[in-house]
């Protein structure tokens, strides 16, 4: 993501660092005006609320 770059009333500023999970970026909130760190998750990592829940579920143990 290039620097200037908007999302909402975030501004980015530069990126800080990246992993597994996504990659987090120094930004503005423009609202606030204060500096913030925004992590930017790749699109598997977006899925609706029902479909996570579902994944919770199939993958909690029974009860004892």
């Amino acid at each position: 993501m290039k620097e200037g770059t908007r999302l909402g009333h975030y501004e980015i500023r530069s990126k800080i660092g990246e992993g597994g999970m996504g990659e987090v970026y120094l930004a503005e909130d423009l609202r606030l005006h204060r500096k913030v760190a925004l992590k930017i998750l790749p699109p598997i990592w977006l899925r609706t609320k029902t479909e996570c829940g579902a994944s919770n579920r199939k993958h909690k143990r029974p009860p004892r």
